[in-house]
């Protein structure tokens, strides 16, 4: 897996496990390591980019995660998703408020020509 120490690890991950596999990785590896996300689960929601795969992990390794979900933001609110309930959009896929803010960025940043590769790395710093 390693060269001794003093090269990159690449971990491919996806989900919750993928995000945890990732987190015990970097506890050991710091920033040697890399993790390529899956991205078969991406969708469009309410004209935003959402990207769970990578967001979990990206969020996990943040260490920004809900611990008891696996998923999505500790502490996490969601007015804006009620709201559009009440206006009768569909709300199967939750989005908390945090999060939302995450989809709205990223998808500001694509549509102002960013490639997504970027767009992605800008949010985890």
């Amino acid at each position: 897996m390693s060269d001794g120490g003093s090269g990159r690890v690449v971990v491919l991950a996806g989900g919750v496990g993928g995000a945890k596999l990732a987190h015990g990785l970097q506890a050991h590896l710091g920033d040697r390591l890399t993790v390529v996300v899956n991205t078969a689960d991406d969708l469009e929601r309410h004209g935003l980019l959402v990207m769970p795969d990578h967001d979990t992990v990206m969020y996990t390794l943040a260490g920004l995660a809900n611990q008891e979900q696996g998923w999505g933001l500790e502490g996490e609110t969601f007015a804006a998703s009620e709201m559009l309930g009440r206006y009768g959009e569909e709300t199967w896929f939750r989005l908390g408020d945090r999060d939302l803010a995450t989809h709205i960025a990223r998808t500001a940043r694509l549509r102002s020509g960013q490639r997504l590769t970027d767009a992605c790395r800008a949010l985890q710093h």
